[in-house]
């Protein structure tokens, strides 16, 4: 079993950074990939990022490629999104989930977290 709690969202202007993080419980959390997802008001939920387990590989929607990077620490059972170049079309709740297998953009993970909102003002 694994809980996650999201942290660092909040309201910032567009060009601005923002970092993200996923706290997990659970000694095992270095052996579950993590994603980032998010859900805009009125849209479905789309994903941002991953991170295999010993974050030999990541990968990464299009429409953040290059001003979004994803890391993790595994010492402190914490995944980070560190997000730069913000723009208003990245506001959303954002989600970070664990599980398993490498699922990268597949919204199939077995643990999600609660969200933290992240609002990019123009």
């Amino acid at each position: 079993q694994v809980q996650l709690v999201e942290s660092g969202g909040g309201l910032v202007q567009a060009g601005g950074s923002l970092r993200l993080s996923c706290a997990a419980s659970g000694r095992t959390f270095a052996s579950y990939t993590v994603g980032w997802f998010r859900q805009a008001p009125g849209k479905g939920r789309e994903f941002v990022a991953a991170i295999a387990t010993r974050a030999a590989s990541t990968y990464y929607a299009d429409s953040v490629k290059g001003r979004f990077t994803i890391s993790r620490d595994n010492a402190k059972n914490t995944v980070y999104l560190q997000m730069n170049s913000l723009k208003p079309e990245d506001t959303a709740v954002y989600y970070c989930a664990a599980d398993s297998r490498w699922l990268r953009q597949l919204q199939k993970y077995d643990y999600w977290g609660q969200g933290t909102q992240v609002t990019v003002s123009s």
